[in-house]
Protein backbone atom coordinates (compact mmCIF):
# COMPACT_ATOMS: atom_id res chain seq x y z
CA UNK A 1 0.00 0.00 0.00
CA UNK A 2 1.38 2.96 -1.35
CA UNK A 3 1.75 6.02 1.95
CA UNK A 4 -0.68 8.91 1.80
CA UNK A 5 1.05 12.16 1.47
CA UNK A 6 0.90 13.72 5.02
CA UNK A 7 -1.35 16.80 5.89
CA UNK A 8 2.03 18.64 6.35
CA UNK A 9 5.46 18.43 6.20
CA UNK A 10 6.95 15.40 8.60
CA UNK A 11 10.22 15.81 9.60
CA UNK A 12 12.53 12.75 10.59
CA UNK A 13 15.82 12.85 12.56
CA UNK A 14 17.84 10.05 11.95
CA UNK A 15 20.31 8.60 14.28
CA UNK A 16 22.45 5.88 12.86
CA UNK A 17 26.22 5.21 12.97
CA UNK A 18 26.37 3.18 8.99
CA UNK A 19 26.88 6.05 7.01
CA UNK A 20 25.66 4.59 3.95
CA UNK A 21 22.65 3.29 5.48
CA UNK A 22 22.03 6.86 6.94
CA UNK A 23 22.42 8.48 3.42
CA UNK A 24 20.58 5.72 1.55
CA UNK A 25 17.44 6.19 4.63
CA UNK A 26 18.13 10.08 4.35
CA UNK A 27 17.67 10.42 0.45
CA UNK A 28 14.42 8.19 0.54
CA UNK A 29 12.94 10.55 3.53
CA UNK A 30 13.88 13.54 1.12
CA UNK A 31 12.76 12.15 -2.30
CA UNK A 32 9.09 11.28 -0.70
CA UNK A 33 6.53 14.02 -0.97
CA UNK A 34 5.44 15.38 2.42
CA UNK A 35 8.38 14.32 4.25
CA UNK A 36 11.91 15.75 5.42
CA UNK A 37 15.03 14.40 6.75
CA UNK A 38 15.97 17.36 8.86
CA UNK A 39 18.93 16.11 10.64
CA UNK A 40 21.48 13.61 11.20
CA UNK A 41 23.75 11.88 13.44
CA UNK A 42 25.97 9.19 13.98
CA UNK A 43 26.01 8.25 17.32
CA UNK A 44 23.59 9.09 20.56
CA UNK A 45 26.37 11.31 22.39
CA UNK A 46 26.10 14.10 19.43
CA UNK A 47 21.75 13.53 19.05
CA UNK A 48 21.22 14.21 22.65
CA UNK A 49 23.31 17.40 22.10
CA UNK A 50 21.16 18.76 19.12
CA UNK A 51 18.02 16.83 19.05
CA UNK A 52 16.41 19.05 22.17
CA UNK A 53 17.37 22.52 20.37
CA UNK A 54 16.06 21.55 16.89
CA UNK A 55 13.37 19.25 17.59
CA UNK A 56 11.64 16.57 14.81
CA UNK A 57 8.29 15.03 14.45
CA UNK A 58 9.77 11.91 14.52
CA UNK A 59 13.10 10.19 15.58
CA UNK A 60 14.42 7.27 14.00
CA UNK A 61 16.86 5.35 16.31
CA UNK A 62 19.63 2.96 15.33
CA UNK A 63 20.28 0.47 18.74
CA UNK A 64 23.78 -0.75 18.40
CA UNK A 65 25.10 2.48 17.91
CA UNK A 66 29.32 3.38 18.97
CA UNK A 67 29.35 4.52 22.70
CA UNK A 68 26.16 5.08 24.10
CA UNK A 69 23.28 2.19 23.19
CA UNK A 70 20.10 3.24 21.27
CA UNK A 71 18.52 1.99 24.37
CA UNK A 72 20.25 4.46 26.85
CA UNK A 73 19.83 7.16 24.46
CA UNK A 74 16.21 6.59 23.99
CA UNK A 75 15.68 6.86 27.81
CA UNK A 76 17.83 9.79 28.28
CA UNK A 77 16.35 11.47 25.02
CA UNK A 78 12.67 11.12 26.22
CA UNK A 79 13.61 12.65 29.66
CA UNK A 80 15.25 15.84 28.00
CA UNK A 81 12.35 16.02 25.35
CA UNK A 82 9.13 14.38 26.78
CA UNK A 83 5.97 13.46 24.03
CA UNK A 84 9.11 12.96 20.97
CA UNK A 85 8.03 9.93 19.28
CA UNK A 86 11.31 7.68 18.89
CA UNK A 87 11.19 4.49 16.60
CA UNK A 88 13.80 2.16 16.58
CA UNK A 89 14.79 0.94 13.47
CA UNK A 90 17.50 -2.11 14.06
CA UNK A 91 18.79 -5.47 12.96
CA UNK A 92 18.04 -6.90 16.19
CA UNK A 93 14.32 -8.88 16.61
CA UNK A 94 15.19 -10.81 19.67
CA UNK A 95 12.74 -10.23 22.60
CA UNK A 96 14.83 -9.01 24.97
CA UNK A 97 16.37 -6.11 23.13
CA UNK A 98 12.72 -5.16 22.02
CA UNK A 99 11.67 -5.03 25.27
CA UNK A 100 14.67 -3.07 26.54
CA UNK A 101 13.88 -0.43 23.99
CA UNK A 102 10.21 -0.16 24.47
CA UNK A 103 10.57 -0.13 28.21
CA UNK A 104 13.32 2.46 27.58
CA UNK A 105 10.41 4.88 26.31
CA UNK A 106 10.61 4.14 22.21
CA UNK A 107 7.28 4.46 20.79
CA UNK A 108 7.45 1.60 17.88
CA UNK A 109 9.94 -0.42 16.58
CA UNK A 110 10.76 -1.83 12.93
CA UNK A 111 13.31 -3.98 11.50
CA UNK A 112 15.76 -2.75 8.69
CA UNK A 113 14.58 -4.82 6.02
CA UNK A 114 11.57 -3.26 6.80
CA UNK A 115 9.89 -1.99 3.22
CA UNK A 116 9.86 1.63 2.33
CA UNK A 117 6.13 1.83 2.06
CA UNK A 118 5.48 0.28 5.98
CA UNK A 119 8.27 2.84 7.22
CA UNK A 120 6.57 5.60 5.77
CA UNK A 121 3.27 4.84 7.01
CA UNK A 122 4.97 3.87 10.60
CA UNK A 123 6.32 7.10 10.69
CA UNK A 124 2.88 8.79 9.96
CA UNK A 125 1.45 6.31 12.33
CA UNK A 126 3.28 6.94 15.12
CA UNK A 127 2.82 10.93 14.56
CA UNK A 128 -0.87 10.23 14.68
CA UNK A 129 -0.33 8.16 18.53
CA UNK A 130 0.17 4.67 17.14
CA UNK A 131 2.83 2.02 18.22
CA UNK A 132 3.96 0.42 15.22
CA UNK A 133 5.71 -2.25 15.26
CA UNK A 134 6.75 -5.38 12.34
CA UNK A 135 4.22 -8.81 13.22
CA UNK A 136 7.68 -10.33 14.14
CA UNK A 137 8.19 -8.10 16.51
CA UNK A 138 4.50 -7.74 18.40
CA UNK A 139 4.30 -11.21 18.74
CA UNK A 140 7.68 -11.38 20.24
CA UNK A 141 6.69 -9.10 23.22
CA UNK A 142 3.27 -10.36 23.52
CA UNK A 143 4.80 -13.67 23.77
CA UNK A 144 7.55 -11.90 26.93
CA UNK A 145 4.48 -10.82 28.65
CA UNK A 146 2.59 -14.29 28.27
CA UNK A 147 6.05 -16.27 29.64
CA UNK A 148 6.29 -13.21 32.86
CA UNK A 149 2.28 -14.56 33.26
CA UNK A 150 3.36 -17.97 34.04
CA UNK A 151 5.72 -17.08 36.80
CA UNK A 152 5.46 -17.93 39.80
CA UNK A 153 5.05 -14.45 41.62
CA UNK A 154 4.82 -11.62 38.73
CA UNK A 155 4.27 -8.06 39.82
CA UNK A 156 0.59 -7.92 41.18
CA UNK A 157 -1.69 -4.82 39.42
CA UNK A 158 -2.13 -2.21 41.97
CA UNK A 159 -5.53 -1.00 43.65
CA UNK A 160 -4.96 2.32 41.17
CA UNK A 161 -4.03 -0.48 38.33
CA UNK A 162 -7.36 -1.93 38.86
CA UNK A 163 -9.79 0.80 39.18
CA UNK A 164 -8.33 2.28 35.96
CA UNK A 165 -8.68 -0.64 33.77
CA UNK A 166 -12.38 -0.72 35.06
CA UNK A 167 -13.09 2.38 34.00
CA UNK A 168 -12.69 1.45 30.04
CA UNK A 169 -15.54 0.97 28.30
CA UNK A 170 -16.75 -2.54 26.97
CA UNK A 171 -15.29 -1.39 23.59
CA UNK A 172 -11.79 0.01 24.83
CA UNK A 173 -11.32 -3.39 26.65
CA UNK A 174 -12.14 -4.90 23.44
CA UNK A 175 -9.33 -3.20 22.05
CA UNK A 176 -6.91 -3.95 24.67
CA UNK A 177 -7.67 -7.07 24.23
CA UNK A 178 -6.68 -7.74 20.94
CA UNK A 179 -3.31 -5.36 21.48
CA UNK A 180 -2.63 -7.77 24.14
CA UNK A 181 -2.82 -10.75 21.84
CA UNK A 182 -0.19 -9.04 19.14
CA UNK A 183 -3.29 -7.60 16.58
CA UNK A 184 -2.28 -4.58 14.36
CA UNK A 185 -4.55 -1.80 14.47
CA UNK A 186 -5.31 -2.77 11.05
CA UNK A 187 -6.51 -6.33 12.30
CA UNK A 188 -8.45 -4.81 15.61
CA UNK A 189 -10.14 -2.91 13.21
CA UNK A 190 -11.55 -5.96 11.15
CA UNK A 191 -11.66 -7.77 13.94
CA UNK A 192 -14.18 -5.11 15.65
CA UNK A 193 -16.00 -3.84 12.42
CA UNK A 194 -14.52 -0.41 12.54
CA UNK A 195 -12.20 2.04 11.46
CA UNK A 196 -8.47 2.33 11.68
CA UNK A 197 -8.76 5.62 12.56
CA UNK A 198 -11.69 4.71 15.38
CA UNK A 199 -9.17 2.31 17.00
CA UNK A 200 -6.51 4.82 17.02
CA UNK A 201 -8.58 7.30 19.21
CA UNK A 202 -10.05 4.24 21.60
CA UNK A 203 -6.04 3.67 21.89
CA UNK A 204 -5.31 7.42 23.02
CA UNK A 205 -8.67 7.26 24.92
CA UNK A 206 -7.56 4.10 26.57
CA UNK A 207 -3.89 5.47 27.13
CA UNK A 208 -5.06 8.47 29.50
CA UNK A 209 -7.44 6.24 31.30
CA UNK A 210 -4.30 3.62 32.29
CA UNK A 211 -2.10 6.41 32.60
CA UNK A 212 0.42 4.97 30.05
CA UNK A 213 2.52 6.61 27.38
CA UNK A 214 2.90 3.05 24.80
CA UNK A 215 1.53 0.19 23.74
CA UNK A 216 4.06 -1.88 26.12
CA UNK A 217 2.60 -0.20 29.07
CA UNK A 218 -0.77 -0.59 28.31
CA UNK A 219 -0.11 -4.33 27.76
CA UNK A 220 1.61 -4.95 30.73
CA UNK A 221 -1.14 -3.76 33.23
CA UNK A 222 -3.86 -5.83 30.99
CA UNK A 223 -1.49 -9.11 31.46
CA UNK A 224 -0.64 -7.89 34.96
CA UNK A 225 -5.03 -7.78 36.27
CA UNK A 226 -5.46 -10.94 33.99
CA UNK A 227 -3.14 -12.93 35.93
CA UNK A 228 -4.45 -11.62 39.86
Amino acid sequence: MKPTKPAKTLRITLVEDDSGIRSTLSNMINETPGFQCLETYPDAESALKGIPYNRPDVVLMDINLPGMSGVDCVGKLKAAAPGLPVLMLTVYDDSDMVFKSLMAGADGYLLKRTSREKLLESIQEIVSGGAPMSRQIARRVIQFFHEMRQKPDPTPATKNDIENLESLTEREYEILANLSKGFTYKEIATAVGISVETVRSHIRKIYEKLQVHSRTEAVLKFVRQSSN
